[in-house]
């Protein structure tokens, strides 16, 4: 197996603590095949899964509360001082024009930012568990 533990003493959900432990072997002795939910469960405890999921929080967390900072302000100065968001820039073009395009610019930096840092961050090692987690599936015959 290529992630975590021997996936016949994963333990699967529904106990009282989330987790009913299975036997690892069956009634007559023989070593008990693991099914899908136990297999996806030992992944997901994998320390190459939760470097995964520890890179796209790092990312998408500070994104998000900035982008909602620069999102939110933008609405309280457009609200609060009108008179500061009607000053002209430029010709015809005031603080609120610039700012709202500012907002889409915002947008696709964030957007381009994302997809960047999956690429050079997640993306291979996200691959290599999944084709971790398939060869476990089909090394144990599980029907997915």
């Amino acid at each position: 197996m290529a992630v975590g533990t021997d996936a016949a003493d994963v333990a699967v959900p529904g106990g009282p603590d989330g987790v009913v432990p299975r036997p690892a072997r069956t009634a007559h002795g023989e070593r008990r095949r693991p099914d899908a939910a136990e297999i996806y469960l030992e992944v997901r405890r994998s320390p190459a899964f939760q470097e995964v999921r520890r890179r796209y929080r790092r990312f998408v967390a500070p994104a998000t509360l900035a982008f909602l900072t620069w999102y939110l302000g933008y609405v309280v100065a457009a609200t609060a001082v009108p008179g500061l968001m009607a000053r002209p820039v430029v010709g015809a073009l005031n603080v609120a024009m610039v700012a709202g395009l500012g907002q889409f610019l915002t947008t696709f930096a964030l957007t381009w930012a994302y997809a960047r840092h999956a690429r050079v961050h997640r993306d291979r090692a996200a691959l290599e568990l999944r084709w971790d987690t398939q060869q476990m599936i089909r090394e144990a015959g599980v029907d997915r």
